[in-house]
């Protein structure tokens, strides 16, 4: 670390005066990230070994798709993922076409070395003791490396689980973007950050500005949207209340995924980040969703063709708003230092 210069806290909302800016001709863009993980029991206790990889086959269809459309996604990826053959094959021979790229995920809990009583509390990366934290980063990064013929520069920490030590970490390894902040979601009920008041906005989390973060977008929608960090927090405590203040046009969150959130939906909530100036918008789902019973929100094949028409419908609808896919690279030339 530079003498004088600061290592912030991610954990804490970051101060106006860290907002990144982007060069006028980027104009606002969407980023499509992958969080591409091993299919595990999302309702079970976690397990170092106990996963499946069968959907991995499946990531060649949606490459497909996504270069029909013309998406160049970022596919964030963990341990058991970076050891796959099938997905070196699949989406090494994306990234080197240039029609995806390779972003690293640390699911602590299945990544090597395992030294840590695995369980809710670990599942977080940023629990972990920082040099087990450090340790398990590092050996994923260079497996990854190794196998992908690559260096990735952007990092999501599994479960959003950053720590008060993440940003040393991944600026000592130089990686340039974090996408781990999911704002307006609260993780602490089971040992988890809180991102509840963080920004939507792209920001430096260090004052060297290289590092920077790029939240997960989430609006509110609704004619008390503007009080939404006030009053959605504390409807949370109560379980039926945001579904009413939803359904009676009140107060609603909008997640940019296809994950829960259906086309109507996530076409409100893309006019709500356009309209108010959001230069970069990052949608996200997890690969296993690319099967049938692998997630809570795909169980057959009829949900996985809503899933794929979800991603049409809102990259059609984007590009009707003037507003193109990015890329981590193109994100990185564009950005302000």
């Amino acid at each position: 670390m530079t003498a004088g210069i600061p290592d912030y806290d991610m954990l804490i909302p970051p101060l106006h005066t860290q907002k990144a800016a982007f060069s006028q001709a980027f104009g606002q863009r969407a980023l499509l990230t992958v969080d591409t993980e091993e299919e595990f029991d999302w309702n079970g206790e976690f397990h170092p070994f106990d996963y499946d990889l069968d959907h991995v086959r499946r990531l060649a269809k949606f490459q497909e798709f996504c270069e029909n459309i013309g998406v160049v996604p970022v596919y964030l990826i963990d341990w058991p993922i970076a050891n796959s053959q099938i997905a070196v094959e699949i989406l090494g021979d994306a990234a080197k076409r240039g029609t995806a790229e390779i972003g690293i995920q640390l699911h602590p809990w299945v990544n090597p070395p395992h030294e840590e009583e695995v369980n809710a509390f670990t599942s977080y990366a940023g629990n972990l003791p920082p040099d087990l934290m450090r340790e398990k980063f590092l050996r994923l990064r260079d497996v990854i490396h190794r196998n992908f013929d690559c260096a990735p520069r952007i990092y999501r920490a599994g479960r959003y689980g950053l720590g008060s030590h993440s940003a040393r970490m991944l600026r000592e390894a130089g990686i340039a973007i974090d996408s781990s902040v999911r704002s307006r979601y609260d993780y602490r009920k089971g040992h988890g950050p809180d991102y509840s008041t963080h920004p939507l906005w792209p920001y430096w989390v260090d004052e060297e500005r290289s590092l920077l973060e790029l939240p997960l977008t989430t609006v509110y929608w609704g004619m008390l949207r503007q009080l939404g960090g006030i009053l959605y927090p504390w409807a949370e405590r109560f379980p039926r209340l945001p579904g009413l203040l939803s359904r009676l046009g009140l107060l609603e969150r909008i997640a940019l995924t296809p994950e829960g959130i259906s086309l109507q939906d996530a076409l409100r909530g893309l006019d709500i980040a356009i309209d108010d100036g959001l230069p970069l918008l990052v949608l996200s789902f997890h690969s296993p969703s690319l099967v049938p019973g692998n997630t809570p929100y795909v169980n057959s094949e009829e949900d996985l063709d809503g899933f794929y028409g979800w991603l049409r419908g809102v990259y059609a609808y984007l590009d009707m708003r003037g507003v193109r896919p990015t890329t981590v690279s193109e994100i990185v030339d564009h950005v302000v230092v």
